[in-house]
């Protein structure tokens, strides 16, 4: 018995195994914001006591901030800012103060350092040419998918693959609808190779990030065509995984059930058959965010330097411009001013709710033995 309990269910692909082999005419379009009618589901709220330790950890980053006069202090500040960020880290740290000023403390001197918002797409470009991380469409909750694929990598391992990571996170964050706090991941090991897959070394430090600088950020971790060597790498990582965040990981679940069929992309059961082209799929992400590629300065519609305010979406911080956002797409088709009524009410605001258990914690659903499958 490993790490991760084994499956009573062997129908291992259940998220691939049954996809119709008919495809759905192949598309190049990203889908950058949800449906209609598609809204965040999960709501946050606190009690007097509770909201007193988010302020009393709002005053105690006041402490640590920039002078203003250092060139990070406006991301510094954007992020402090960020409506979701005391609460996140209250909640990660279970209501703990002294843990939690702990924890937004190394943020803060991480970010310091990797400096997220500023990694430029030019910087990571190459890292993206093979497709291996994907942001395009978005589950029943209103989070956006960000697609995994291990079997395409196509660099050497180095601290640039870390950054375009990290890039994608920014960016995934950049796409959440107002309400919204949390990304699904599927990671999908068809073609992947030991040779290919990220070191348990590697593995550790993506852990660390995501665990520590991108707290309460995962909603779902979806795992799928696991082969059987993949159980060393879990099997390395696992011990150092938060029990929230392990409890957040379903091994080939079906994902359908998770993601409506004209969100998900074909190879797992939807309708929406993308068709990666690096040419078009850079350009377009980095456009909709508004990043200017070379040294990843963030621009309005006018081209002038802007800092978007964090916590709700680039559509939401575009609207509070006064502008509205450049080839958004949903599975409804392009965003258009006169689609501002349906917008308003897809990126319905909702109010964070923290009383409730640790997010109904998704049941891991382990890895099924290696004959059952598909590599």
């Amino acid at each position: 018995m490993g790490f991760f309990s084994r499956s009573k269910d062997n129908s291992a692909n259940s998220s691939s195994a049954s996809v119709d082999k008919t495809k759905p005419p192949a598309t190049t379009d990203l889908y950058t914001v949800p449906p209609p009618g598609v809204k965040p589901t999960k709501k946050w709220t606190y009690d007097d006591d509770q909201l007193a330790q988010i302020k009393e950890l709002e005053e105690y980053t006041k402490t640590l901030i920039l002078p203003e006069t250092d060139e990070y202090y406006p991301w510094e500040k954007r992020f402090l800012e960020d409506i979701g960020t005391h609460p996140r880290y209250m909640r990660a740290s279970k209501w703990k103060m002294d843990n939690a000023k702990q924890r937004i403390k190394a943020t803060i001197e991480w970010r310091r350092e990797y400096k997220p918002e500023l990694i430029t797409p030019d910087d990571v470009s190459v890292e993206a040419e093979a497709g291996k991380i994907i942001i395009s469409g978005f589950d029943k909750d209103a989070r956006p998918i960000i697609y995994m694929r291990p079997g395409r990598e196509n660099t050497e391992t180095s601290p640039r693959q870390i950054r375009h990571l990290i890039y994608n996170l920014e960016r995934a964050i950049d796409l959440m609808p107002e309400g919204q706090e949390q990304v699904a991941i599927i990671v999908d090991y068809k073609s992947a190779t030991s040779s290919s897959n990220p070191s348990i070394s590697t593995g550790l430090k993506v852990l660390h990030i995501l665990q520590n600088h991108y707290v309460e950020r995962l909603g779902r971790g979806l795992v799928v065509n696991m082969p059987w060597w993949i159980n060393a790498f879990f099997s390395g990582i696992g011990p150092f995984m938060d029990p929230i965040t392990r409890d957040k990981i379903r091994f080939n679940p079906k994902l359908t059930e998770l993601i409506s069929p004209d969100q998900l992309d074909c190879e797992y059961g939807g309708s929406y058959n993308y068709e990666f082209k690096h040419d078009l799929y850079w350009p377009t992400l980095t456009d909709f965010c508004c990043i200017v590629p070379a040294d990843g300065t963030r621009v309005d519609k006018a081209g002038k330097a802007w800092i978007p305010p964090s916590g709700n979406g680039i559509v939401w911080a575009l609207k509070q411009h006064g502008e509205q956002p450049t080839s958004a797409l949903s599975s409804a088709g392009p965003y258009k001013d006169d689609d501002t009524a349906t917008l308003a009410e897809n990126l319905e605001k909702t109010t964070l709710d923290d009383k409730a258990a640790p997010a109904a914690a998704e049941p891991v659903a382990a890895p099924a033995p290696a004959e059952d499958v598909k590599a």
